[in-house]
């Protein structure tokens, strides 16, 4: 990320810092990797550690259905049941030790404030659009919006349609976009298939100065615990830094082509610790005369391979619909469905978005997503 500075702070960190009415404002380091890690300056109108109680904590650990896994999958993202609170919608489907993965279909907006303690989190948004609200500022989001928070961001969200899908993903560690695109001063380069401006800040908005009773629901350990705070955590006259939330949306994403098939790191977008996200987006085909357009087959011998469908016709895939989910295991070689390949010959162009995810430690399957499993997807490739 680059730097960013809104709102009003103080000539040097760490200093006194009034208001005009000669009021103490409150700063806070907001970061991770203890004092190491990117990092923002937060300025709050009243002190951000004021608990007035804590509640008893929420198990939610997703309930593992399958440990082992080396059986192609395909779950129906569009038999995910929506609920009406944003948390209880998030329905996890596949999960490793480095991240947790599923669909949200949230009907209502948040009356509460959330803050995942531990995991950075990724909400791509299938459909829909809204408003995610931070203590840094706000980010309207539309259909094929990537929302990037780090782990700690204070948020809402509030929807402005009520038949939203998100994507999700939480990961254990921070969410990079690939190192090999970016040089020794974290510059995007020239060859890069995004760039900075691609990558959209929080509007700033007016600070929050009420008391009262807060409601922030936070999430560490696969615990959720209501805590009460005696402020409004949006009350933030300005920040600086590098640690924020941002959108970045997948039509922004420039596609890699070449004569012939280019491999899926070339679809690249994020990555994690043993994990990467890739965005499968409308581009030209390959272009030689003699070019299969079709992914050739193959095994990933090193990692599981997730496909989210999101818009568009898959060229390489029979009888796949809109928010379908593939799981294909590490180790078990696939590739284009019967036919697939023949069809792709001589197409100039995709209209295809797809977001893959490819960890590098096999995945667990939770119950939910075998309350959605097409059980003949293992078979698919029979001719």
């Amino acid at each position: 990320m680059r730097y960013h500075l809104a709102g009003n702070i103080p000539p040097k960190r760490h200093t006194i810092f009034k208001s005009p009415e000669d009021k103490f404002y409150y700063e806070q380091l907001f970061g991770t990797e203890g004092f190491h890690g990117i990092s923002s300056l937060l300025y709050h109108i009243h002190r951000p550690t004021q608990i007035k109680s804590i509640g008893e904590p929420k198990d939610v650990t997703p309930k593992i259905a399958v440990e082992k896994n080396i059986t192609p999958r395909m779950f129906k993202g569009m038999n995910v049941t929506p609920e009406d609170d944003f948390m209880d919608s998030r329905k996890i489907l596949l999960m490793n030790n480095d991240l947790k993965m599923g669909l949200a279909k949230p009907r209502k907006s948040m009356d509460y404030f959330y803050k995942n303690a531990e995991c950075d989190e990724l909400l791509y948004v299938h459909q829909g659009n809204g408003v995610l609200k931070t203590f840094v500022g706000d980010l309207e989001f539309v259909t094929g919006d990537y929302l990037i928070i780090p782990r700690g961001t204070i948020y809402q969200v509030e929807l402005k349609s009520d038949d939203t899908v998100f994507f999700v993903l939480e990961s254990h560690s921070p969410i990079y976009t690939p190192k090999r695109y970016r040089n020794e001063f974290g510059q995007l380069l020239e060859h890069s298939p995004f760039c900075e401006r691609d990558m959209i800040a929080p509007t700033f908005k007016e600070p929050v100065d009420e008391k009262g009773e807060f409601l922030i629901k936070v999430k560490k350990e696969n615990q959720i615990t209501d805590f009460i705070y005696a402020t409004h955590p949006f009350d933030v006259v300005g920040w600086d830094g590098y640690f924020y939330p941002y959108k970045f949306n997948i039509k922004n994403f420039e596609p890699i082509t070449g004569r012939i098939h280019q491999p899926p790191p070339v679809h690249q977008n994020f990555e994690g610790h043993n994990f990467v996200v890739c965005s499968f987006c409308a581009r030209m085909y390959d272009y030689h005369p003699q070019a299969i357009p079709a992914p050739y087959n193959h095994s990933n011998i090193d990692s599981d391979e997730v496909l989210f469908y999101t818009e568009g016709d898959f060229m390489s895939r029979n009888h796949i619909d809109l928010m379908d989910f593939t799981l294909h295991p590490g180790g078990i070689v696939h590739g284009p469905h019967p036919g697939a390949m023949e069809r792709s010959i001589g197409k100039k162009f995709t209209e295809e978005y797809a977001v893959m995810v490819d960890p590098f430690r096999p995945l667990k399957i939770t119950e939910e997503a075998l309350k959605v499993e097409d059980p003949s997807y293992k078979t698919s490739w029979l001719e």
